[in-house]
């Protein structure tokens, strides 16, 4: 009698946990819109092959926008039955390879970049973002955000020089009024790179806000390089294969 007690127990407290997990999975607090800078993303060890578009502008462009929860945790791959479908997006989709190029090896055209960051992310926004707003949105951030010119306007600018961590924090928040973070690539030769650039945005998609948690990205140091883009090469080597989180 008590064995069968404990199986109803357990499989009651597994059904519950279940649930809980099932609740949080379909729910967030705010957005991570993350940006990176192409020019750090080449000069690491995995390098990189420029868009079948060809080479990008330099500029920063758009890696993701994901909800996220206030403690420091977030829901991911949310609904599997909601695929990619890149007729919904035919009128965005001349901005996104502008604005959100992918740099992966092999050379792509950003489908399946795009794929990638809808299945894991885009999905679990589902009740406030439908697929064409998701992506829509990110493009309308990457415009407001404007970072290459809030940088520049503060003497920071992509020419492979060093340049204090708190002058880069302090320059975009002067330009759009919330802190960033910061996360950093290291280069062959150690140098600590500007990579890439977290902004916050509302639970509604519609602001930037002050970050309610940082997320746990690569130490900076005090000095960040900030890599020139024009300078960068890609890898002619199709076989090379990154995948892009």
């Amino acid at each position: 009698m008590k064995k069968i007690l404990l199986k109803i127990l357990l499989i009651q407290c597994i059904l519950v946990l279940s649930a809980a997990k099932t609740t949080r999975k379909t729910g967030y607090d705010f957005f991570y819109f993350v940006q990176q800078w192409p020019g750090a993303y080449c000069d690491s060890r995995q390098s990189c092959c420029y868009p079948k578009t060809g080479k990008p502008v330099e500029d920063f462009s758009i890696h993701g926008l994901w909800p996220n929860f206030n403690d420091g945790s977030y829901p991911q791959n949310c609904d599997f039955t909601q695929e990619f479908d890149d007729s919904q997006i035919s009128d965005l989709i001349t901005r996104m390879q502008e604005d959100w190029p992918t740099l992966a090896c092999p050379s792509g055209d950003g489908i399946k970049f795009w794929s990638h960051e809808w299945s894991k992310h885009g999905t679990c926004s589902q009740k406030v973002l439908d697929q064409h707003s998701y992506f829509e949105k990110a493009l309308q951030f990457k415009t407001t955000s404007n970072l290459l010119q809030h940088l520049q306007t503060a003497g920071i600018r992509p020419d492979n020089g060093f340049y204090s961590l708190d002058n880069i924090q302090d320059a975009i928040k002067e330009g759009l009024g919330v802190t960033p973070f910061i996360d950093c690539n290291v280069d062959t030769d150690r140098n600590k790179q500007l990579y890439q650039v977290y902004l916050c945005v509302d639970k509604s998609a519609s602001r930037f806000i002050e970050c309610p948690v940082m997320p746990h990205g690569r130490a900076c140091g005090n000095n960040v390089q900030f890599q020139s883009f024009s300078e960068s090469s890609s890898e002619d080597d199709d076989d090379n294969n990154n995948d892009e989180l």
